[in-house]
């Protein structure tokens, strides 16, 4: 059998609850027939002093009878009245209270009153308290709504009413977030059932509550619950208060998109990179699909042509859709756009343009280039100018299709700030790369485009430029011809990266050349670097030019010479790491080089070493860049590039590509210049050289000589000419030098003609008066010859001259 007696319980707060209120009851005639302890309690009359008399005579003021009256009478007439009422205590002073007055009706038609009273204060105060209570179901434009404990709608008020468009009535007895669509609905069942199992408060709680009935419509409210309970403990329920914050959570939104924004565009120098990451924060927080298109150029780090006469080429695309569908256009690929396109529109006025609504036919429309959509459930569309320092270079297209709401005005001013960060983002890229491929034509145009083939040695060279966050290096490297067939290899680094570290490099390099054409030792090469370092950097003290971060205090350099004649080495180095030396049976080593100090900083001299190098041997330089990367120490670098050394008879450009392998990363932190030389040496059938006295006959000596070595080796044709350059050189020598004289004829792609002496003196070429008698014999060996020069050493000098062989 059901239960159908409740016991509830008085609130505190009730000032007409059983053991707070006091009552009375009088009969028709006013008398009190009936008095409450509590009413006792309050006025200080016992009920022996009150039942019997007249209520108004002895509890009334004189004064308040008037009015006590028309109370009385506006109760008979209404059978009841409510209302506050001085009433005299017992000891004299007047007590305000409140009443309630009832008629009850006896058998037999008899009429008596009964008063229910509390203090004034306590029931003007819970007054109050109803009309709070009153409010927030009338009034507020807070939502509430009560649930049951068996989870249904008791009440609601009207800003619930107005948030959904039912009328509050039609809420009672409905479960509990039945109007929601399924997924919202089953966080709000899930919200109100932990309140009213664990009693643990929520507090803005923010959730998206979408209607069945306007299931496109997205809100998004900020929902408090708390448990009801009675004075008992009793659960009677949840009450929930419901704000609807959607604006204020789009605003919340758009701000995170726009710090994301800020934090995952423009983290690299690269434009298709940038605009990527600006596809990528597009989707899915504000678009379902976005597309990203610029002008050609700008993809090339150029400048874009005014009025974007440059084709467009899709360079970013990103959808919700885990495939994108064939429609949307792969990035990449040129795009032209229709001139009444929205995208035309937008390029030509660079002002977004929203399409809130497309119309249902707009894909089935006769298709143009441009037109490229990415679902056929795009409902919605924006277009946002990539505009920067007054530059368009592009466009941003953003479409909705899964997303049922449309695009707004606050959506637009959105994509345009986001578009506006990336597009300047993407001009510094731009820029950036515009920069990079200046100075990478720059480096690569001071850098030798292809290396002179060589007699004393093949050479395999690598150079790789440092990723571009780090910038452009000044590493280098050259392989230089040099008089008696022999070979300057050198590799070298500037200190610092970008423009003006490859310039210098370029003046470097130009300068090693000049030296080395002055056939000077290593040593003296690298001390004459030196004051060139030091002279470039007094002019930029000298005019103010120390721009930060580009400064030159220094460079590095190694300087070999190889003479395959002599099969002699000889290497000095600035602050260089020393080069590795490969012996034909394998063995590798470091060429210990006295460690001079860099380029630029002075102090102590450059040192030469002589080694003598066998036939087939390797000599390996490089730059810091090669073994010095951050994940590898210097030993450990050391190590690998010997380890990749070991078989010096392999091809060499096999050789070259296992050290690149072994050491190389994808993309060096620095800059790499690697150079790989294997040694030859000429035959000695091709070299022949004779010491000569010093008298008067050494000419005629020497033209014999000659004359007999150039018919063995079948360059009869080079005889006269040969003669006379070798009769006028020792001629020379016999005039100005004292000591024997050596000539030495080497064969190899050119005839060399060389004769040393022990005097320092340097022969000029000068035209000769008609009148003179001598002085033209260098200047008819200068004409005969296709260069000739000469080269100190410590014992004295070498005059040289060089005549092609044709067909070698």
């Amino acid at each position: 059998m059901d239960q159908r007696v409740t016991v509830l319980s008085d609130s505190r707060d009730d000032p007409f609850a059983l053991h707070l209120a006091a009552s009375a009851v009088l009969d028709d005639r006013g008398t009190v027939v009936g008095w409450s302890r509590r009413a006792q309690d309050l006025l200080g009359y016992p009920e022996t002093a009150v039942i019997g008399r007249p209520a108004l005579e002895d509890l009334v003021d004189p004064r308040d009878l008037p009015a006590a009256k028309d109370a009385v009478a506006m109760c008979r007439r209404a059978g009841g009245w409510f209302g506050v009422l001085a009433v005299r205590h017992r000891n004299g002073r007047f007590v305000e209270m409140g009443f309630r007055a009832r008629a009850l009706l006896r058998d037999g038609g008899v009429r008596e009153w009964i008063l229910v009273g509390a203090p004034a204060a306590e029931v003007l105060e819970w007054q109050r308290d109803r009309a709070v209570l009153d409010g927030l179901f009338r009034r507020c434009p807070i939502g509430l709504v009560v649930h049951s404990p068996e989870m249904t709608i008791l009440r609601v008020n009207r800003a619930i009413e107005r948030f959904t468009g039912v009328p509050a009535a039609s809420f009672r007895g409905v479960g509990t977030g039945a109007l929601l669509v399924a997924e919202d609905a089953q966080k709000a069942v899930d919200r109100v059932r932990q309140v009213m199992q664990t009693g643990r408060s929520l507090f803005s709680t923010e959730q998206y509550a979408r209607l069945e009935r306007d299931p496109a419509r997205e809100r998004a409210v900020s929902v408090s619950a708390f448990r009801l309970e009675d004075p008992s403990g009793r659960v009677l329920g949840v009450a929930e208060t419901v704000e609807d914050v959607t604006e204020r959570h789009r605003a919340r939104l758009r701000l995170a998109l726009l710090a994301q924004a800020g934090a995952r565009i423009g983290t690299t120098l690269d434009v298709q990179e940038t605009a990527w990451e600006l596809a990528d924060v597009m989707v899915p927080h504000l678009a379902d699909h976005v597309s990203v298109d610029m002008s050609q150029p700008v993809t090339r780090g150029e400048e874009s042509a005014p009025g974007l006469t440059e084709p467009l080429v899709r360079v970013a695309v990103r959808s919700v859709l885990a495939q994108q569908p064939e429609l949307l256009q792969p990035g990449g690929e040129p795009v032209e756009f229709a001139p009444d396109t929205p995208q035309a529109r937008c390029l030509a006025d660079g002002r977004a343009v929203l399409e809130p609504v497309l119309p249902p036919d707009w894909f089935s429309m006769e298709p143009r280039q441009g037109q490229h959509v990415p679902d056929p459930g795009v409902h919605s569309l924006i277009v946002v100018p990539l505009a920067a320092r007054g530059q368009v270079l592009g466009a941003m297209s953003l479409w909705r299709s899964r997303r049922p709401d449309p695009f707004e005005a606050d959506d637009v001013t959105l994509a345009h700030e986001v578009a506006s960060r990336a597009a300047v983002s993407i001009d510094n890229a731009r820029r950036y790369t515009q920069q990079q491929q200046t100075a990478l034509t720059l480096q690569r145009s001071l850098l030798p485009r292809a290396v002179p083939h060589q007699l004393a040695v093949e050479v395999a060279p690598r150079y790789f430029p440092a990723k571009a966050a780090s910038g452009l290096g000044g590493d280098w490297f050259d392989v230089i011809p040099l008089s008696g067939a022999r070979v300057a290899l050198v590799v070298g680094d500037v200190v610092g990266h970008g423009l003006h570290a490859s310039a210098t490099m370029g003046r470097l390099r130009t300068a090693v050349h000049t030296l080395a054409s002055l056939d000077l030792e290593p040593d003296e090469v690298l001390s004459r670097l030196d004051d060139l370092v030091n002279l470039l950097a007094a002019e930029q003290e000298a005019v103010g030019e120390r721009p930060v971060g580009e400064q030159v205090i220094g460079a590095t350099c190694l300087y070999a010479l190889y003479d395959p004649v002599s099969r002699l080495c000889s290497a000095a180095r600035a602050g260089h790491p020393p080069p590795v030396v490969t012996t034909p049976d394998g063995e590798v080593s470091l060429l210990e080089l006295p460690a001079g100090p860099p380029l630029g900083l002075g102090g102590l001299p450059f040192e030469s070493r002589d080694i003598e190098l066998a036939e087939g041997s390797l000599l390996t330089l490089y730059t810091n860049g090669l073994i010095g990367e951050r994940h590898i120490d210097l030993d450990t670098g050391l190590a690998r590039l010997c380890a990749a050394l070991t078989r010096p008879a392999d091809p060499l450009e096999r050789t070259c590509q296992a050290v690149v392998d072994s050491l190389v990363p994808a993309h060096p932190a620095d800059d790499i210049a690697l150079l790989i030389a294997r040694t030859r040496v000429l035959p000695p059938q091709n070299v022949a050289s004779w010491r000569l006295p010093l008298d008067p006959t050494s000419a005629a000596q020497a033209r014999t000589l000659t004359t007999a070595q150039l018919t063995e080796w079948g360059l009869e044709h080079l005889t006269f000419t040969t003669e006379l350059i070798a009769s006028e050189l020792v001629t020379n020598a016999y005039r100005y030098a004292s000591g024997p004289v050596t000539l030495r004829l080497i064969r190899e792609r050119s005839l060399i003609c060389e004769v040393t002496d022990t005097s320092h003196t340097s022969p000029h070429l000068r035209r000769a008066r008609t009148t003179d008698e001598g002085g033209r014999g260098l200047f008819l060996v200068a004409q005969m010859t296709e260069r000739w020069g000469t080269r100190y050493t410590r014992e004295g000098k070498t005059v040289w001259t060089e005549q092609p062989l044709l067909g070698l």
